[in-house]
């Protein structure tokens, strides 16, 4: 029984606490540091899209549901380049999100977050997806909307609870964007160039 005792595993005692406590410190420091950069990073990113407008508002009447999808909001780029996180207007922010399809465009409810409405005349692309913003998927795992605002155009992403269900977005979407005759980004800046040639030659 005495051999077993003195065969027993023991964990090595700590002799130098000063040191141990140091690196703890340190690396406390380190992780804060590192959060504060990632927060000053993100505010420098508001402030450069400072410009964009305001999100529009859901108009009162918005008419019948057509779809509804349950699921989160995984974010917003700039169109066609899924690392440019778009942040100003909390557009930035992951959450819990219930969209609603109707005549009007599409109603983006967020709780806990900034509910913002795409009209059915900004509407340009939608499409299925495997990443925006930093947030990789499965293929076809993503619902992505295209749409104008501001001057430029914007990717949202959404991941519907049942994703079985983003075939059937795509496809209203689409129905929705060509039933209100909204322009491409090629269109309208086929547009804009021959308003420019018609002044110039005023």
């Amino acid at each position: 029984m005495t051999y077993l005792a003195a065969a027993e595993p023991r964990s090595q005692e700590v002799t130098d606490w000063a040191a141990r406590i140091g690196w703890t410190v340190g690396l406390l420091i380190f992780i804060a540091l590192l959060y504060w950069l990632m927060r000053q990073g993100w505010k420098w990113r508001g402030t450069l899209q400072g410009g964009l407008p305001e999100l529009p508002a859901a108009p009162e009447d918005r008419g019948e549901p057509r779809l509804t999808l349950s699921g989160r909001y995984h974010g917003s780029t700039t169109a066609g380049q899924w690392l440019d996180r778009i942040v100003a207007h909390g557009l930035g922010v992951r959450s819990r999100a219930e969209l609603t399809l109707t005549r009007e465009g599409i109603a983006v409810e967020r709780p806990g977050a900034q509910d913002f409405f795409i009209p059915a005349d900004r509407i340009t692309d939608a499409r299925l997806d495997k990443g925006i913003a930093g947030k990789v998927l499965t293929e076809g795992g993503l619902l992505v909307i295209t749409w104008r605002h501001g001057e430029g155009e914007l990717d949202s992403g959404f991941r519907s609870d049942r994703a079985a269900e983003h075939p059937q977005w795509v496809t209203a979407v689409r129905d929705l964007a060509e039933s209100t005759g909204a322009p491409d980004a090629a269109d309208a800046d086929t547009a804009h160039e021959k308003n420019t040639e018609t002044e110039g030659a005023r």
